[in-house]
């Protein structure tokens, strides 16, 4: 039998934090230089106040973009700040090796083409947590990425979209990257980073006008300076040390979060990532080539919180 994992057997304990009163632009500079996609807001007490995500920084970002149309700063199309040179996998491939695969390169997830280069969907951190549900609850020895990636088609962008355009859609979806295709082919890619970037860029643009005088009433009221605080998520769900590794699991499975902060006492301990999760798993994750079905483990009693797509 396997020992079950708990949260503070392979949680993160050195992290990135932010204040509260941090100021926005800083905050949003701070992930794009650590390249991380969130950071937890604590404040002067070290008591835990809330998740500062790519989403909350794209909520601040509403008032620096509103600020620069009135100044008739222009927006990037896609095709500008799009990423051409792609790791991309086959419906065929593995779903373990996979797994292994977008570890190892230190990515979300990866866009799934065929031998045409066509594109057919994309296996992401989200959908190799069903592989991680499905190996301990229904012991899977093993299957392709064909089973697992995300067929839908309304996160498919053009390469002549809007900046604005992309923003918003990335508010309104889980979705952390994007899809550019010409005809069928998969021609690039657009992630949450890539357009957090591009904001960024053109807020810093805003804020420098401001400073130098000569705006509107509206465009010192969009670009004023704001605090972290205002857009952390503060009902972000949050997990204790003792919490096991499907527990975890569910977590991200059924939430769009890509991290859980591991909170006792009020106080952030720790934080576990959906790689984390990945990587704590991997030993289940890589079948056992002297056996042919995952060994089951002794976990908490859950399965009627599975989706039903995992019953």
């Amino acid at each position: 039998m396997n020992e079950v994992k708990v949260a503070q057997d392979f949680m993160r304990r050195q992290l990135v934090t932010l204040s509260p009163h941090t100021k926005v632009l800083d905050g949003v500079a701070r992930l794009l230089r650590d390249n991380i996609s969130g950071a937890p807001v604590v404040d002067d007490q070290g008591q835990y106040a809330g998740v500062f995500s790519e989403k909350s920084c794209m909520r601040a970002m509403t008032g620096p973009m509103a600020a620069a149309l009135d100044l008739g700063i222009s927006a990037p199309k896609v095709r500008e700040f799009m990423k051409r040179d792609l790791i991309t996998l086959s419906r065929d491939d593995d779903v373990f090796q996979s797994i292994d695969h977008i570890l190892s390169k230190r990515i979300s997830g990866a866009p799934v083409v065929d031998e045409r280069g066509n594109f057919l969907g994309i296996f992401s951190e989200k959908t190799a947590m069903r592989v991680l549900v499905a190996a301990i609850y229904d012991q899977v020895p093993g299957t392709n990425v064909g089973s697992y990636m995300n067929l839908d088609r309304n996160r498919i962008i053009g390469e002549n979209d809007c900046l604005h355009d992309v923003a918003e859609k990335f508010e309104q979806t889980p979705y952390r990257r994007l899809p550019i295709l010409l005809g069928e082919k998969l021609a690039g890619q657009v992630s949450r980073r890539d357009v957090l970037r591009a904001q960024h860029r053109i807020a810093v643009e805003v804020a420098d006008r401001v400073r130098r005088g000569g705006v509107s009433d509206s465009v010192k009221e969009s670009a004023r300076e704001r605090e972290v605080g205002e857009f952390a998520d503060t009902a972000a769900l949050t997990l204790g040390p003792n919490a096991d590794i499907l527990q975890i699991a569910q977590l991200f499975l059924n939430s769009p979060y890509r991290r859980v902060p591991i909170v006792s006492g009020g106080k952030l301990v720790g934080q576990i990532s959906r790689r984390d999760l990945l990587e704590a798993a991997a030993d289940l994750l890589r079948p056992d080539p002297e056996r042919h079905r995952a060994s089951p483990l002794y976990l908490s009693p859950l399965a009627d919180s599975l989706p039903p797509s995992m019953r």
